[in-house]
């Protein structure tokens, strides 16, 4: 055989042998691993935990990843304090880790160890700068602490960093919080050039148009979160809500039922809905959804009043005056209640405590003084037309 032909035999050899060659096996540390992120991503977590079991009984517990998603599913399960001393595991095991780093600050912060919190995530900047989460949880954790200073300062860098969806509604809030709506406002709507299909931030900034009683934008954003969301119910309750306002109770109540799907048990809703029926002239009705706002939020004050009135005008002056006093005790400082209680006090033949819920009314409010003698002129003829409706 020729010199060509040997070199041919053995590279043929070689060859076969190459193929018959077994795969390498994975470290033992690491052998499991993408079991056990298969299983996790597929929320199969009994059988993610059984694995995870078996593969920190193989490495001593010395396999960083299986503890990491261990502590995940605790998480997943309420077990708050237990993740956190998993993670805290996994950044001795691997210092360097930002994401460590991260859980374990995240878990003190679901435990309302703010303070704590930001020191972690302090250690966390240091290891990656220009890292949004981190400067966006700092944020969070200083609002927590009312330090909003800070946390105006921390949410605007993660916005520099990048922008997302979530640190404009944190920052929006935290406006809110300080009682300035002109730059919660101003937030929002560049969130919603960033975002302009959030139907949340668009109700959102609805919402705030509508309280600074910019009907026209109001609308035209509630409309638009209900063309993203058409199941919006923030929104369709918003929209239902400036339609009641204009006294067009049929169109309302057609919004209200959509919301009613999504939310059978918001009282708000159920408050709208009873005062549409009142402006029908529905007082069963009204007072039937009234009681049901009143059952599932028996400390709003507005139901209450709302709930007095309605007896109030069906002339069932004890269930008025029943009403209408839980709601003072609920908010001592509004003088329309008092006036409300007054003309209550009145037709239940009490005028000396009807003389003084109407002097507490005026203490009260000054220029309601005119408002006070119109209810008066329109108890003696029985009718409350006059009397406000809180939406």
């Amino acid at each position: 055989m020729s010199d060509l032909g040997k070199e041919l035999v053995v590279q043929c050899t070689n060859v076969r042998k190459s193929q018959t060659r077994k795969v390498p096996e994975l470290p033992i540390l690491e052998r499991r691993n993408w079991l056990i992120h298969l299983h996790y991503i597929r929320k199969d977590y009994e059988t993610c935990k059984a694995i995870i079991k078996e593969q920190l009984q193989e490495t001593h517990g010395m396999c960083e990843y299986a503890v990491y998603v261990q502590a995940l599913i605790f998480r997943l399960e309420g077990k708050i304090q237990e993740s956190l001393e998993l993670f805290q595991t996994c950044a001795i095991l691997n210092p360097q880790n930002v994401d460590n780093l991260k859980q374990v600050a995240r878990s003190l912060f679901l435990l309302g160890k703010h303070k704590a919190a930001i020191e972690v995530y302090s250690e966390a900047a240091k290891l990656n700068e220009k890292d949004w989460e981190i400067s966006h949880n700092l944020g969070v954790c200083f609002m927590h602490l009312k330090n909003f200073e800070k946390a105006k300062e921390y949410l605007n860098c993660a916005l520099q960093t990048s922008r997302h969806d979530l640190t404009f509604m944190v920052l929006g809030k935290l406006h809110l919080m300080e009682g300035n709506t002109q730059n919660a406002v101003e937030t929002y709507r560049k969130a919603v050039e960033f975002s302009p299909e959030n139907a949340e931030l668009l109700t959102t900034l609805g919402l705030l148009y509508l309280q600074l009683g910019m009907y026209q934008k109001a609308f035209e954003h509630l409309g638009n979160a209900l063309t993203y969301n058409p199941n919006n119910y923030k929104a369709i309750l918003a929209a239902g809500s400036m339609m009641q306002t204009h006294s067009d109770f049929d169109v309302a109540l057609s919004k209200y039922r959509i919301a009613a799907h999504a939310v059978p048990e918001s009282p708000p809703l159920w408050n709208n809905i009873g005062m549409c029926f009142f402006g029908k002239k529905k007082y069963v009705a009204a007072i039937s959804c009234l009681k049901r706002a009143n059952y599932l939020a028996p400390f709003d004050w507005k139901i209450l009043y709302n709930l007095g009135l309605v007896h109030l005008t069906m002339q069932q002056y004890a269930s008025a005056f029943h009403f209408l006093s839980a709601a003072i005790n609920m908010q001592p400082r509004m003088g329309e209640l008092y006036m409300l209680l007054a003309v209550t006090l009145t037709n239940l033949a009490d005028p000396d405590n009807a003389k003084r819920a109407y002097n507490q009314a005026v203490s009260l409010d000054h220029s309601g003084r005119q408002s006070v003698l119109e209810i008066e002129l329109h108890c003696s003829q029985k009718s409350f037309q006059k009397c406000q409706i809180r939406w």
